[in-house]
């Protein structure tokens, strides 16, 4: 059977590709060095697949940011802020659609999740009279690359329909039959540069797992019969992800496609609807292995589909792969001795998963080296089934007498508000930060260090009492009125927090791209969640010691908690999402018993769990809801619980946010230029807002004007009275002199505005 994977992670095993796009930002590198370093990976990652198993090497799948970002860069979308470009885009402009310019002070373009993924894309921009044309090269430069090292190559890229109802135009909606030709016509001269040089040619449509409008569908299979009749001889596979595409079967029914890929990880049950609607001569590509999460295939379960399949149609038109590409996972498992051994068993990275779909492949075929790997993972996940490791007994007690009332505070916001405001005594429009601070080299060294024990607990005890200190003195000089600790102990907003709970494990390099060159390290939620001693109290209290103004303790909430960590997939999530939360309300009780305040607790994963399908969302919306609530609501009226939200599509999940009930929302808005304020016009939402006034992804400093047309436009539709000032996200990943520069600006314009309004 052909084997295949929709892609593979870009990063490298010790994020190599983020140190030399970083190294290039800063001008220690050229692009000549950039170049080779980005060449060297991507023979590196295809000969891996290429000896794990993996029959065609993928091609296209590589980015120095975004694949999305490729996408428009190559069909000449490029806004016209940026300049219009005759010929291919190059780094300068590209990384400045990217991230903005800070010296030509250019803005960056939108970026919001990629489905439900942790993923960060650059959303496309489209203009009033967008036009496509094939300027970009950068994809016929790696099929060469791939032919000349003899390798069988599958060019891929975001198919058309899903670049286009991902992007945006003008107000924010995409008339997508009007732009559809001539994107077609570009992606027609793509194709026809590719058909003598690949094998296949993959293009991306996980739109197909979303609700799509009956009209879609006419033109959708007349650009993929054009599509299929320009690629010959190359064969054109359509691959979908995350979820179910039943119900969207007319889109592909009977379409004479080389190949048609399905999310089985996600969605197994669609196989039997989709075996009857592919066309005659189409190869059917099982997504059997889980391309989004680090557990081994249970490959009983697997083989029963392949078999199901192959009963079907023959073994001659069915191919194996991961579900979806494997940008969603660290590269190798091998050399992550500090796991827990038992746990280890139960784990598969990306080119473990490669060997995976080749042993599914090659099931049958009687070698034994295939049947002895077929043994081992069955005995691997009957160990796991039966582990004692995965329990705890006293959580799932808890769990099970959750009581509604432990779900609700004890007033209403409008009550809450007047106790609040008397008590914290802030002024109108209050400045706030959202958390972090710069995460320098010292901080980073000096962590690293305390990990390893190379300095003694109370060496590293004071190194941490002297950043917060310095951070706790800087925003009292920038004059900020609630103020932060600035997070300098903490590795990762997620990281951190399960690193002190139990039925977490960690990797040393499980690295995974988050955006651009930020990537993270997931934990592993393998067992029952808890919460064996405060996690943040000493830090908080200390730096409250420090001042006389209000500080946030800064918590990171129970969903956000889930979404970001490789969840355990032998219960519901909402199980072990309330685990969670349970966690985190012990921390927020006890930070409010030790005289702190202003709470925050951070859910910027809510709308990123959002099931892809209108039907399936309530459900989720209620369990996420009442977790966020069981973490915060157990405070007295006078403390303000604050949430924080950011790079997601939160228009359609407004109410949801409002039954969170928290006191106070910061959510990110500069990007879209304040767009986001006109759902919140529409819904009136009740409680306080800070919606972000500049972007911190960026390395530019916007300027006091700037800011504040934004924070007049947020007046003119939030009252004054609620309204908060904020940047749109934490501060971790700026250098020191942009930040006080961006913050100082920041407060300017929220005392300017303030004074136009008559607020002391």
């Amino acid at each position: 059977m052909l084997t295949h994977t929709p892609g593979f992670p870009r990063i490298g095993r010790r994020r190599e590709l983020k140190r030399a796009v970083e190294a290039y930002w800063k001008g220690v590198n050229d692009a000549a060095t950039l170049d080779a370093v980005c060449k060297d990976l991507r023979r590196k990652h295809w000969e891996m697949q290429r000896d794990a198993g993996i029959d065609l090497a993928v091609v296209g799948d590589f980015s120095l940011y975004d694949h999305m970002l490729d996408a428009a860069a190559m069909f000449g979308c490029v806004p016209e802020r940026y300049g219009r470009p005759d010929g291919p885009v190059g780094l300068e402009t590209y990384f400045a659609m990217a991230r903005g310019d800070g010296r030509t002070g250019v803005t960056a373009m939108e970026m919001t999740k990629w489905f439900d993924t942790n993923y960060h894309y650059i959303v496309p921009e489209f203009a009033a009279d967008q036009t496509f044309s094939l300027i970009g090269d950068k994809l016929f430069r790696e099929v060469e690359e791939a032919r000349a090292l003899g390798l069988r190559v599958k060019a891929a890229l975001p198919g058309p329909f899903t670049f286009l109802l991902l992007g945006k135009g003008p107000g924010g909606s995409v008339d997508v039959t009007s732009l559809l030709p001539s994107l077609v016509e570009a992606y027609l001269q793509a194709v026809a540069r590719l058909r003598e040089t690949c094998e296949w040619i993959q293009f991306d449509e996980p739109v197909l797992a979303l609700d799509l409008p009956e009209t879609l569908v006419s033109p959708f299979r007349s650009a993929y019969e054009a599509l299929v009749e320009a690629a010959g001889p190359a064969r054109v596979m359509a691959t979908s992800f995350f979820g179910s595409i039943t119900h969207n079967a007319r889109f592909v029914s009977g379409l004479n496609l080389g190949a048609l890929h399905l999310d089985l990880a996600r969605a197994p049950e669609q196989l039997e609807t989709m075996l009857s609607e592919i066309g005659p001569d189409t190869l059917l590509s099982l997504g059997l292995v889980d391309g989004r999460n680090i557990w081994r295939v249970d490959a009983e379960k697997a083989l029963a589909l392949r078999k199901t399949a192959v009963d079907a149609l023959g073994e001659e038109r069915v191919m194996i792969a991961p579900s979806c590409s494997l940008l969603h996972t660290p590269v190798d498992l091998e050399g992550e001795d500090a796991l827990p051994p038992e746990v280890k068993n139960w784990m598969a990275f990306a080119l473990q998963k490669c060997r995976e779909v080749r042993m599914l492949a090659d099931a049958g075929g009687g070698a034994p080296e295939n049947e002895a790997a077929l043994r081992e993972n069955a005995a691997a996940w009957k160990a796991r089934r039966e582990s004692t490791a995965i329990r705890n007994e006293d959580v799932r007690r808890r769990v099970s007498e959750i009581a509604p009332e432990m779900l609700s505070r004890r007033s209403p916001y409008t009550r809450r508000e007047a106790v609040q405001r008397e008590k914290l005594g802030l002024p109108l429009l209050p400045t706030t930060t959202i958390g972090s601070f710069p995460q320098t080299r010292d901080i980073r060294s000096t962590r690293l260090k305390n990990k390893k024990g190379e300095i003694s607990p109370d060496a590293y005890r004071e190194s941490v009492r002297g950043w917060i200190r310095e951070v706790v003195d800087k925003q009292t000089e920038i004059g900020l009125d609630v103020l932060v600790h600035g997070e300098s102990e903490r590795n990762d907003m997620v990281e951190y927090f399960g690193e002190q709970l139990d039925g977490f494990c960690f990797t040393q390099n499980g690295w995974v791209q988050s955006y651009g060159s930020r990537c993270v390290k997931p934990p592993v939620i393998y067992g029952d969640a808890a919460r064996p001693d405060p996690m943040t109290l000493e830090w908080i209290l200390y730096a409250r010691s420090l001042t006389d103004k209000p500080l946030k303790g800064m918590l990171t909430g129970p969903v956000t908690i889930l979404c970001w960590s490789f969840v355990r997939d032998d219960q519901p999530r909402s199980e072990t999402c309330a685990q969670i939360a349970l966690a985190i309300r012990d921390e927020v009780l006890d930070l409010e018993r030790n005289g702190v305040d202003v709470i925050q607790i951070d859910e910027p994963a809510l709308r990123e769990g959002l099931p892809l399908r209108s039907r399936d969302r309530a459900d989720y919306l209620r369990w996420a809801v009442d977790c966020f609530r069981l973490a915060a609501n157990g405070v007295r009226d006078e403390t303000q619980i604050h949430t924080h939200m950011c790079y997601a599509e939160f228009g359609d999940i407004l109410e949801a946010i409002a039954e969170m009930d928290a006191d106070v929302i910061s959510i990110e808005a500069s990007r879209s230029g304040m767009e986001l304020l006109k759902a919140f016009e529409e819904f009136r939402y009740p409680n306080e807002i800070g919606p972000g006034v500049y972007d911190i992804h960026s390395p530019r400093v916007p300027g006091v004007e700037e800011m504040e047309n934004l924070l007049r436009n947020a007046a003119g539709v939030i009252p004054a009275e609620r309204l908060w000032v904020n940047p749109d996200c934490g501060l971790k990943t700026r250098d020191w002199p942009e930040t006080l520069a961006a913050l100082e600006n920041m407060v300017r314009a929220a005392a300017s505005v303030r004074a136009e309004l008559g607020g002391s």
